[in-house]
């Protein structure tokens, strides 16, 4: 079993997102007690008669002033049996680009939904982003059950209307599970609730605890986005060229048979070198240096992967783009797209369809993306590029479209078909 579990929450504004992720760190006991103290102060002045939770993850002023979160905060927290990055996304239709962000890493999302009003709108556009984004396990915590009674068929109808709806997103039976929580107080969230003995599944913290999720891409093939090229040119090192970066997916060793993209070039690692010393072998998410057995000319934004498994070069992505923006996306925008460490000038060739979440059905043919729109299209890149599907390898199939004009980020794309 992993011993780190990356997880993000998603729902609707005012299902308790943030009482939910307070009420985690403190009953993991990861909240020191001057932030306690503080909280309860801050409780006492509002009129509360116990602590206010949600004060825990909502730092921003005018967050606190009005109840909600509307942009990723990531947490930390562990138990003696695994560690945990939480990132918790808003709920606010307008910041489901947020959702995209704190999703994109998670092998692990609990989406909430109020047992009072069931599944919505928003739920099902947060799962439809939850599965274009391939994230493995879904949790549907059912949240505030305690303002209906503790009431096992509202539970029931709510737990098996997501269920249908998660299946036909794609995602198996077994890796969706309801638990009926409240956050407020507390009911399965870290201990059992005798108030629904009806429920005889894990708690949500049990489940986090227990649950299987892949390992980090070490088993898949070498990919290596190169940030710097290292040429000292002092006494000491006149000959020194390093290709620094970290490594995005896949394990290298000294010896290992290389191919440099987009132009082919081959040679193999003579050394891996890091602030620490030489490393025997170095994993994905490791910063280092590689020294080829080749004097090549490779610049930043090349990309360093195995030689026998390389990914596609070409000059042209089809893929799904989340639209972030709210100018909107249409044939022939001149935009930039940043893969890895590369950055190229782009051409939006083509909209090939619009993904209706609520629906879930394809508009084919649409004039354009936009807000949070999600769409299958096809750009036309000025240089060629490696990349992989993002179904395949996440880092290397993923990229960013970014405005020439005032580098705002447009959008975040995925390659390869996540719907059709």
């Amino acid at each position: 079993m992993s011993s780190l579990l990356r997880l993000a929450t998603a729902g609707s504004v005012d299902d308790g997102k943030s009482t939910l992720v307070g009420r985690l760190l403190y009953d993991t006991k990861s909240v020191l007690a001057d932030q306690l103290d503080a909280v309860t102060r801050a409780s006492v002045d509002k009129g509360l008669s116990t602590p206010d939770l949600s004060l825990l993850v909502d730092g921003l002023r005018s967050e606190r002033e009005q109840g909600i979160t509307i942009d990723v905060a990531y947490r930390y927290f562990a138990t003696p049996k695994r560690s945990f990055v939480l990132a918790d996304t808003p709920g606010h239709v307008q910041y489901t680009r947020n959702t995209v962000t704190g999703a994109s890493t998670a092998q692990l999302a609990v989406l909430l939904v109020d047992a009072r009003k069931g599944v919505i709108e928003q739920t099902r556009r947060h799962a439809a982003v939850l599965a274009l984004l391939g994230v493995p396990q879904l949790v549907l915590a059912v949240n505030k059950i305690d303002l209906v009674g503790y009431d096992e068929a509202t539970f029931t109808v709510i737990a098996e209307e997501f269920a249908r709806h998660a299946e036909s997103l794609g995602y198996a039976r077994g890796s969706v599970l309801a638990i009926p929580v409240s956050a407020l107080v507390g009911d399965n969230v870290a201990e059992k609730s005798a108030r629904t003995p009806w429920y005889t599944g894990p708690t949500l913290l049990e489940h986090l605890e227990d649950v299987p999720v892949a390992p980090d891409p070490h088993d898949t093939p070498f990919r290596f986005p190169v940030q710097y090229v290292i040429r000292p040119r002092t006494p000491e090192y006149p000959d020194y060229r390093g290709y620094a970066g970290q490594i995005a997916a896949g394990t290298v060793r000294p010896g290992d048979e290389v191919v440099v993209l987009p132009h082919g070039l081959r040679s193999r690692v003579e050394r891996i070198d890091t602030a620490d010393g030489p490393l025997a072998e170095a994993g994905a998410g490791t910063s280092v240096t590689l020294l080829l057995a080749d004097d090549l000319d490779i610049a930043r934004g090349e990309l360093i992967a195995t030689a026998s498994n390389p990914p596609r070069v070409t000059d042209e992505i089809t893929g799904t783009l989340c639209w972030l923006s709210t100018k909107a996306l249409r044939p022939g925008a001149r935009l930039l797209v940043k893969h890895g460490t590369r950055t190229v000038q782009a051409l939006a060739a083509e909209l090939h369809a619009r993904f209706d979440e609520q629906t879930l059905s394809s508009v084919d043919g649409p004039e354009s993306l936009e807000l949070n729109d999600i769409g299958r299209v096809t750009l036309q890149l000025a240089e060629e590029i490696g990349v992989d599907d993002y179904g395949d390898i996440p880092r290397t199939g993923a990229f960013l479209v970014i405005d020439p004009k005032d580098g705002d980020t447009l959008a975040a794309g995925l390659v390869g078909e996540r719907f059709s």
